[in-house]
């Protein structure tokens, strides 16, 4: 972030919280949150420990808490005013879901082997540096677990994903309605690989999702799944053979 004070997702998702408390019917990897595939990509999460990399408002982690069977399902964010609006959507859900104000890179490093799955649906993944979030992402997962996230396949503009581990820097606001400037990393596939293999997060596989053709601004996304290597007994292998939704 530019501003180092000021909360740049103070404004993201606050429409939608004031007037949509319920918890999701549907759980979307896609860019437009419209269709593609669901939470099955995930692999089967019953009593298994997973946290979402950047929840935003929770919308997500309550889907997999409420709908399926984890142990627990903890959602990580920085922003004090998106934990704030999760706390007061879904704090409800307590002990499965757990609302975690914190860094995620520090809370990862923290928390060695202890998550089964780790996810990011345009999350913390998408806006931190993948050289310091994919190995505490690794850090915390234990033997065999995964890390699944969804990011985008190209910028919002139009550009080309960047060849290599560089940000774009994107408008953002002030909670007081300043123009500022936040960092994102929109790479391409092989970048992404590099970065995982050189996390110690193995056998990577992506998937490129064509935009639905919705929304004002629509784009391709990319899902990439990767594994910390396996020492002993681990989770089911997420599946990523699905029907590609086409574009509209």
């Amino acid at each position: 972030m530019t501003t180092a004070a000021a909360d740049l997702w103070h404004h993201y998702g606050r429409t939608r919280a004031e007037r949509d408390r319920t918890v999701p019917e549907a759980f979307h990897w896609l860019w437009s949150q419209d269709g593609g595939p669901g939470p099955d990509v995930l692999g089967d999460v019953t009593g298994m420990f997973v946290g979402d990399l950047g929840a935003g408002t929770g919308r997500h982690a309550a889907y997999l808490a409420t709908r399926h069977r984890p142990a627990r399902v903890d959602a990580l964010d920085a922003s004090p005013a998106q934990h704030a609006m999760a706390t007061d959507l879904y704090a409800h859900l307590a002990p499965r879901l757990r609302l975690v104000h914190a860094d995620v890179v520090t809370h990862l490093r923290r928390a060695p082997a202890t998550y089964d799955v780790l996810y990011s649906v345009f999350g913390a993944v998408d806006f931190t540096d993948p050289r310091e979030l994919l190995p505490a992402a690794a850090t915390a997962l234990r033997s065999g677990g995964w890390l699944v996230f969804s990011t985008l396949a190209h910028h919002l503009n139009g550009a080309p994903a960047r060849p290599d581990v560089a940000h774009s820097d994107i408008p953002a606001k002030t909670p007081e309605g300043k123009s500022a400037t936040m960092r994102r990393w929109v790479l391409q596939e092989h970048v992404w690989a590099k970065q995982l293999d050189e996390a110690g997060l193995t056998g990577s596989t992506s998937l490129l999702l064509p935009a639905s053709g919705s929304g004002p601004r629509p784009a391709d996304t990319l899902l990439v799944t990767a594994r910390r290597r396996a020492t002993g007994p681990r989770h089911t292998q997420p599946r990523l053979r699905f029907p590609v939704p086409r574009a509209r």
